[in-house]
């Protein structure tokens, strides 16, 4: 390793070369206080900017170790310190002059939720934070003086002002580690109380609009109806009373624009833990809950949709149905199957965004076409025996169809943002109409063996079947770096946003996986799934083996353990088990 002066050195002697002269300068440099590494310099002034990462030893940093001892507390201090050395290089970036992307200083902006990314992470050893630069240039020419204030001027006061302890405001520090503890607490104690889900007195549900996720000034705070108020002694906040949702089936009804899909959409956003005064702090859900909902035209693979669709017309195997173009009714019921597959234990659904033809057909429907003359069972029929037989509950928002209230085990109404409690009430109205079965025979769980078609790209070595207990450990050996003939090369990844990305020359469409909540989760999806097609194209595996691979790797050895480079990416964020089977299952 090299010492900081040496960079200085180095920055002299390519002043005014041209912009190549920038390579000489990767390696990492001991600035005393902490470790400078440049990991990746970028081509030209208008390319993607240079990459670089700060260690600071963990004694030098000096944040409690009691802030670090489980892996959600240094989730969340990772994020706090994140955020904090964000706040800081934001007074310096394009303070350092020149063209193109001269004197960028870029590094993830979280949004509410904390997640694990490889932006900041707490090692063993060091605090680490990784971020980008654009190297400054007048044209192409090396204005390295300009470089010289970023990383011997401005860096140092981010370093000094954001990763080191003593720096931040310590209650500040605190409470961010409480929270996470807290959070927790109330996950871990759903299944014991019997809940699904648990929204907080004092919540705000509404967001700002449409574009921004931050609370509605001025909203209407959640209060929850006595009979289902549950009250939480939480290890650092005490007393926290709220609405538990138990499990079963919940109907959320009410009129339009009264708060039903608020309420849904925080619980969607349940799964995360989010950052203080974001007022969805304490609306926690059933970790494993997916959003489902009609996606036409999605892909579906060898899945087994007999559940629901059987009998079709043109005689296609619905116990090993495939489509490049699904209609409304198979897409949600292979999403639905496909959910069971990944162990979901809470299906959350809106009626507003689902497959009319698939959630429910009316007596009079029934009447005019028989029930052999239909293929689909529709879930009004199903979500019963999905609870007892399967334990898995379901969450659906109403509007419009009155059938569903015979198969509730509780019924919300959204009043004017309130929530009441109406079960007792719709109990009575239907006792007076007479009762109606929804009930359809035949329940039979989804066979779960499906293995996924993975094309290998590249000179990465597949796995064989037999090799499998050696692709759980990561099949580490003879990993490849990218670029520079320094091994194969890999599939070119590119995200598009939060709701797409391409690998190579396929464009997976990710829009109605709603659960994915930042656009560094989907890079990491396009990094998994490569790796998937490099790695186990030929193993052989299920999809659930495969995702289980994978999951275990990153448990293990973080998010770099996908990268196959000579550095680590800083844009990777965790995205969870639910949505990485929800990206496999469209590839």
């Amino acid at each position: 390793m090299k010492r900081s002066f040496e960079l200085e050195t180095l920055l002299k002697s390519i002043d005014h070369r041209g912009y190549p002269a920038y390579k000489s300068l990767a390696g990492s440099y001991d600035f005393t206080d902490y470790v400078l590494s440049i990991d990746h310099v970028q081509g030209d002034p208008f390319a993607s900017p240079s990459r670089l990462s700060i260690y600071v030893n963990r004694r030098r940093a000096a944040f409690p170790e009691q802030y670090l001892d489980t892996p959600g507390k240094r989730r969340a201090l990772a994020d706090y310190v994140l955020r904090a050395f964000g706040k800081s290089i934001g007074r310096f970036t394009f303070q350092a002059g020149g063209s193109g992307k001269s004197g960028l200083i870029g590094v993830s902006r979280p949004g509410q939720e904390v997640l694990t990314r490889s932006a900041c992470e707490f090692t063993q050893k060091d605090l680490v934070v990784r971020f980008e630069v654009g190297f400054p240039a007048a044209g192409r020419t090396v204005l390295a003086g300009e470089l010289a204030k970023i990383l011997f001027d401005y860096l140092p006061k981010c370093v000094a002002s954001s990763l080191i302890y003593r720096a931040l405001p310590a209650k500040e520090v605190e409470n961010a580690v409480f929270l996470s503890e807290d959070q927790l607490f109330i996950w871990n104690s759903l299944d014991e109380l019997g809940l699904v889900a648990f929204v907080a007195d004092g919540a705000v549900l509404p967001r700002e609009s449409g574009v921004s996720d931050r609370p509605m000034a001025k909203a209407i705070p959640f209060s929850s109806p006595d009979s289902l108020a549950v009250t939480l002694q939480l290890p650092h906040r005490g007393a926290l009373r709220g609405m538990g949702i138990p499990k079963g089936i919940t109907l959320i009804a009410g009129g339009g624009y009264h708060g039903k899909s608020t309420l849904l959409k925080a619980l969607e956003r349940g799964v995360y833990d989010h950052i203080a005064g974001d007022g969805r702090e304490y609306v926690i859900t059933d970790a494993t809950a997916v959003k489902l909902r009609a996606e036409d035209g999605r892909k579906i693979t060898n899945t087994d949709i007999s559940l629901f669709i059987n009998d079709l017309p043109n005689g296609a195997d619905t116990r090993h149905f495939s489509t490049l173009d699904a209609s409304g009714s198979t897409s949600q019921a292979a999403a639905i199957v496909e959910s069971m597959e990944a162990d979901s234990r809470l299906f959350l659904i809106d009626e507003d965004t689902s497959a009319t033809n698939f959630m429910v057909r009316d007596a009079l429907m029934q009447q005019v076409v028989s029930k052999n003359k239909e293929p689909i069972t529709p879930f009004l029929e199903r979500a019963r025996d999905l609870y007892e037989k399967a334990g898995i509950s379901t969450i659906l928002v109403i509007g419009s169809c009155g059938s569903y209230f015979y198969i509730a085990d509780t019924v919300l109404q959204m009043d004017n943002y309130h929530a009441l409690d109406i079960t007792k009430q719709v109990a009575e109205i239907l006792e007076k109409r007479g009762q109606e079965t929804f009930h359809a025979d035949g329940f039979a769980l989804p066979a779960a063996q499906r293995i996924l078609p993975l094309t290998a790209k590249g000179g990465g070595r597949p796995a064989a079947a037999a090799d499998y207990s050696s692709a759980r450990q990561g099949n580490m050996r003879g990993r490849g770096r990218d670029n520079g003939g320094r091994g194969h090369e890999h599939a070119k990844t590119k995200t598009l946003g939060k709701t797409s990305f391409m690998l190579d020359k396929d464009t997976l469409d990710l829009r109605y996986v709603e659960q994915l909540v930042d656009s560094e989760q989907t890079t990491a999806l396009s990094y998994l799934l490569r790796y998937a097609k490099e790695h186990y194209a030929q193993s052989g595996m299920t999809v659930k083996q495969l995702v289980t691979a994978l999951t275990d790797l990153l448990e293990k050895q973080g998010l770099c353990a996908i990268c196959e480079s000579s550095y680590v990416p800083v844009n990777l964020a965790m995205p969870r088990v639910q949505e990485i089977f929800a990206c496999f299952n469209r590839y």
